[in-house]
């Protein structure tokens, strides 16, 4: 038996809010739209959920289809649902967001996008749709988040060093950071474990690079953590 429904139901979406460190300058992927609405503006990743996926699955396809990546861990943070969000239909976006090392990535836009790009969080063209708001709305999340778990593996080349660590937590944080609180907090840590390796190509003595301790870190994301310094 059919069962049909008194009421108009909204559209589902999806978009993507992915974090990359370029540098020292923390970014995020955009796509250059190749259809109306909002044709030639610059946009997150997303589209509609089919009927046949869940919502993940759907985030997870829009990235590879519009921009080429495939990303290992995306975390759900919101839904969006202003009336006016989407000129075509009444649509409720349910956003993620993730971190990844851009160096990893080689862009490929492709399907209903143009280009595929990164841009600076906090210099980011005006995007269609509110995809402002909600990259704004993910940097609060990220900023909450880098607080209480670790977030370098994503961000950081696998061995880095201390300054490198301090200028991703800066990044993130918008604004500076006591050089020897950040290290005396870090190392409390347990996370990092030193290596014999040095920084290249450098015009000044080159600094030493560090790993993360994986079973440290595996345990700090499960339980969190308190660093005072941010």
């Amino acid at each position: 038996m059919a069962i049909t429904y008194e009421f108009a139901r909204p559209a589902i979406a999806v978009d993507c809010v992915v974090f990359g460190l370029i540098g020292t300058v923390l970014k995020v992927l955009c796509i250059e739209r190749a259809l109306e609405p909002f044709r030639g503006r610059w946009a997150l990743p997303g589209g509609f959920v089919r009927i046949d996926e869940t919502l993940e699955a759907a985030a997870r396809r829009e990235l590879q289809e519009e921009a080429g990546v495939t990303i290992s861990y995306l975390e759900q943070f919101q839904a969006f649902g202003a009336l006016d969000r989407d000129p075509r239909e009444r649509v409720v976006s349910v956003a993620y967001f993730a971190l990844v090392n851009p160096a990893g990535y080689a862009l490929r836009a492709a399907t209903d996008a143009v280009r595929a790009d990164w841009f600076a969080a906090d210099a980011l063209p005006d995007l269609a749709f509110d995809h402002n708001v909600i990259v704004r709305e993910a940097s609060a999340q990220l900023r909450t988040k880098v607080r209480r778990h670790p977030v370098g593996f994503d961000l950081l080349p696998s061995a880095f060093s201390l300054t490198q660590l301090q200028r991703m937590y800066e990044s993130i944080l918008g604004r500076q950071l006591d050089k020897r609180n950040f290290r005396k907090r870090i190392a409390g840590t347990g996370l990092l474990l030193p290596t014999d390796e040095h920084e290249q190509n450098v015009g000044r003595r080159p600094a030493q690079l560090f790993r993360f301790d994986r079973a440290a870190y595996a345990s700090l994301s499960e339980r969190g953590f308190d660093l005072e310094f941010v």
